[in-house]
């Protein structure tokens, strides 16, 4: 394993001499100063879904299972993973934890051929990296490094990267650099050991408004969410601006960000199916494949009544499966809509699949994050809207995704004057941005192609059917059957008359 960089992390001044000290160390007189610097811990769990669009996969195409043992868990619904009774130190030097987990987790898919388990859990804070004992074919590997963590101090919902190994674990090379989903640790069973909460600077020592915040009194909260929360809160509470703007009115400008679904792009462009995306009408689509960005929303809001219902230009296409001219997949998205009431809404397109077009369908129910709406500097911003595919759009795919199945989020923001500027998204990551073409490559239109194929860097696509972030892992799916999954067998169908004719 190659060497890695380690942050430490400073934590509160308070909580970190309560963790050096602890009512043990204390009681010890004669106690190395070395010794008292290392704290035991115990009582942790942590939670990681590895990522989401892998576990659609696994349950979905690979009808595989996945059975949590020794303890461990899952969530209902193919949902995260949480393993319990950690153990471990804290470095009250280093502000830093290590922490091993309890419980084992065999992912299994006889259709697909693979049997792999994971047990062994380590977080160390100081690698920010997870670790597992990873059996696969018959072989142990110990401490397989499988994700880089971004430490934050609460430790919850912190950002993880798959590794190269964890690619090579879970069957796709496409995973490496991949996001996986987040991390959360958390102390569930109160022991004489302070909950160390971690941080994002990398000072050994906290600084003045850290220290403010964990005053004696918060340290010897069990857990770190009291000092978190409260920053947490203050960041995400609205501008004072948006109760300046107008409640209702017409949507000026704006664009919406989606993906439609990551192991979709991935499987057009660079599974079995070969094949190529285009985006077209200034829809746009992020580089490497990613998101699309369809502009010029039109439309309503009403912020006293918490609706929106926005109308967007551009178009996609996905064309796959060639043979001799002729496309098994050709399915084109345009005319998107989203509607939002109270949080909750839809997301409908036109669809036009092998010549066949079919208007406003509902392809997916929406729920954002809150029931209401902001006006902030004259935009409307909502982030990661969760997107479910309704059975229009499963039908509307040939069945390439269960009805249920999580696409990737929606983006939207829409300015409700013409001075507004929308913010920019970064364009790049499989959950999308928010923001216009600047967080795109190029603006009217383009060619994403297989592999050896790649058009044109201007444009881009507009896709759908990816869970969050993830790639399905082709090279486990053989060739007729990734035929028949990825333009259903309607699809099959639909090209077998048309050459008859």
């Amino acid at each position: 394993m190659s060497a890695r960089a380690r942050r430490p992390l400073a934590l509160a001044a308070a909580v970190a001499t309560a963790a050096a000290l602890g009512a043990t160390a204390l009681a010890t007189v004669g106690a190395s100063t070395a010794a008292a610097a290392e704290v035991p811990l115990s009582g942790y769990e942590l939670t990681w879904g590895i990522k989401q669009s892998y576990r659609t996969y696994v349950t979905g195409f690979a009808a595989g299972t996945f059975t949590p043992a020794d303890g461990a868990t899952q969530a209902a619904d193919n949902g995260a993973f949480t393993f319990v009774d950690g153990t471990g130190t804290y470095d009250s030097t280093a502000h830093t934890l290590d922490l091993g987990f309890k419980g084992s987790l065999s992912i299994v898919s006889k259709a697909h051929g693979f049997d792999i388990s994971l047990s062994d859990v380590k977080f160390d804070s100081a690698a920010t990296e997870i670790t597992a004992d990873v059996t696969k074919n018959g072989t142990t590997t110990d401490d397989v490094p499988l994700a880089t963590v971004t430490v934050t101090r609460a430790m919850t919902d912190m950002a993880t990267t798959l590794t190269a190994q964890a690619a090579d674990v879970l069957g796709s090379a496409s995973y490496e650099g991949a996001a996986g989903d987040p991390l959360t640790v958390v102390q569930k069973t109160a022991s004489q050991s302070p909950s160390p909460s971690a941080s994002t600077s990398a000072s050994p020592s906290p600084s003045p408004s850290t220290s403010t915040s964990a005053s004696p009194s918060q340290s010897a909260s069990p857990t770190p969410s009291a000092s978190s929360s409260s920053s947490a809160s203050t960041s995400a509470s609205p501008s004072p601006s948006g109760s300046e703007a107008a409640t209702e009115g017409e949507i000026a400008y704006g664009t919406l960000d989606w993906g439609v679904k990551q192991s979709f792009r991935t499987y057009v462009v660079d599974g079995v199916a070969q094949g190529k995306i285009t985006a077209s009408d200034g829809a746009t689509q992020a580089t490497d494949n990613g998101v699309f960005t369809f502009p010029d929303a039109s439309g309503s809001y009403d912020t006293d009544a918490g609706t929106l219902a926005a109308s967007f230009e551009g178009e996609v296409n996905f064309k796959g499966h060639e043979d001799n001219g002729t496309y098994g997949l050709d399915l084109t998205l345009s005319d998107l809509k989203a509607e939002l009431d109270g949080g909750s809404g839809e997301l409908t397109a036109d669809v036009d699949s092998l010549g066949e077009k079919s208007e406003d369908v509902v392809l997916a129910k929406l729920k954002a994050k809150s029931t209401e709406l902001t006006v902030t500097d004259d935009v409307i911003t909502l982030d990661d809207v969760t997107a479910t595919l309704t059975e229009a759009g499963a039908e509307a795919f040939g069945g390439f995704y269960p009805t249920g199945t999580e696409l990737d989020p929606v983006d939207l923001a829409v300015a409700v004057s013409e001075d507004a500027e929308l913010p920019e998204g970064d364009g790049e990551s499989g959950s999308g941005g928010t923001g216009g073409s600047s967080g795109t490559s190029g603006t009217t239109g383009g060619t994403t192609g297989g592999t050896g194929t790649t058009g044109s860097t201007t444009g881009g696509v507009s896709g759908s059917l990816a869970s969050t972030g993830s790639e399905v892992p082709v090279g486990a799916l053989g060739v007729a059957a990734a035929v028949t999954v990825a333009a259903g067998a309607g699809v099959v169908v639909a090209v077998r008359r048309r050459r008859t004719v």
